[in-house]
């Protein structure tokens, strides 16, 4: 693959109002003139057309509402939009809800990748001897790996081991992609992130979920003792990732990014509270006073921590924002959300 090769023009972006794929639509617009952003979102909990206000009215901008399973719906956008590239953020997503009702994550993460997939091999007639221009890029996550020990780092070639539905999901999905490559020539690229965090993200996860009960002055729940770790990739340097894989990944390759920011959950919980005590202080005590440990959830992953050295090297790519600062701006956004 060139590293000048551009897959511009209309790109379907999938999950595009949902916490990644809305900081990464605004992102891929001011990065190429020349593209056309056709955003397929369900919008179910998780979606929210207001992460996407600053570019509702660009004109190179188009959002359909509707389901990724939706196969008559996904070959009518294939068809009408002339599509020559797709960005699948689209997936359910929370490890919680996917422990309480698998069903969503089976439909969402498996039918709803091979839908897309089907599409694009239908539309883009891909060939074993010669790869398709258009390209299928699928974000995935570093859940599917399974957990860590207190040492050691996820690579491109660690097995998959995954321990949720959610993580199970996307592995299927995972090796979706990877089939479609080798058995039928779709141009394909796969990324594998470390937890995002950042502006626009669903209040149901850690970091929004510790902002909001500080500030309403609730119990900040936190899973067993807090220890389990996970390295944490703010969300702006995920978006530069994402684009530089679409754009210059080797197809079939798969490509891991990571923050280098391994912190465990009870570090995040009083990082914030510490914080929250200097620019919006409680009138007595701490907001750590507020943290409250909580029954452990079921088959948590100890620790998440990846080795990104492959897109660095090959892609020049590196996380450029420090846990602080990108901390600092996460609090700040949901300050204004919450109008306090």
């Amino acid at each position: 693959m060139s590293d000048h090769t551009n897959y511009s023009n209309s790109i379907l972006i999938t999950g595009g109002a949902g916490f990644i794929g809305s900081n990464f639509i605004p992102f891929l617009l001011e990065q190429d003139d020349n593209v056309r952003v056709i955003n397929l979102d369900k919008l179910t909990y998780a979606g929210d057309l207001s992460n996407l206000t600053e570019i509702k009215k660009n004109k190179r901008y188009n959002f359909v509402k509707g389901d990724i399973t939706d196969r008559r719906l996904v070959d009518k956008i294939f068809d009408e939009h002339d599509i020559k590239g797709v960005i699948h953020f689209a997936a359910e997503s929370h490890v919680d809800n996917s422990i309480d009702n698998p069903d969503n994550f089976v439909e969402t993460n498996i039918k709803g990748t091979y839908v897309l997939l089907e599409a694009a091999r239908k539309y883009w007639k891909p060939t074993l001897a010669l790869e398709s221009t258009p390209r299928f890029h699928q974000i995935s996550t570093d859940e599917v790996y399974g957990s860590l020990g207190k040492d050691g780092f996820f690579t491109e070639q660690t097995p998959y081991a995954p321990n949720s539905p959610y993580s199970a999901t996307k592995a299927a999905a995972d090796f979706l992609v990877r089939s479609y490559h080798h058995t039928y020539g779709l141009n394909v690229v796969t990324s594998n992130c470390s937890n995002n965090y950042g502006p626009k993200q669903h209040d149901e996860k850690l970091i929004p979920t510790i902002i909001r009960t500080a500030l309403k002055g609730e119990e900040i729940p936190i899973y067993g003792k807090g220890t389990n770790v996970r390295d944490w990739l703010f969300v702006d340097d995920h978006c530069r990732a994402i684009w530089d894989i679409y754009q210059r990944g080797k197809s079939g390759e798969t490509y891991l990014v990571g923050g280098n920011n391994e912190h465990n959950n009870l570090y995040i919980a009083k990082t914030i509270c510490d914080y929250l005590d200097r620019i919006r202080p409680k009138s007595s005590g701490s907001y750590s006073a507020q943290i409250r440990f909580v029954e452990d959830r079921p088959g948590h992953d100890f620790r998440y921590a990846i080795d990104a050295s492959k897109i660095k090297k090959e892609l020049y790519w590196k996380p450029e924002m420090s846990f602080d600062a990108g901390l600092a701006k996460t609090i700040d956004w949901y300050l204004e959300k919450y109008k306090l």
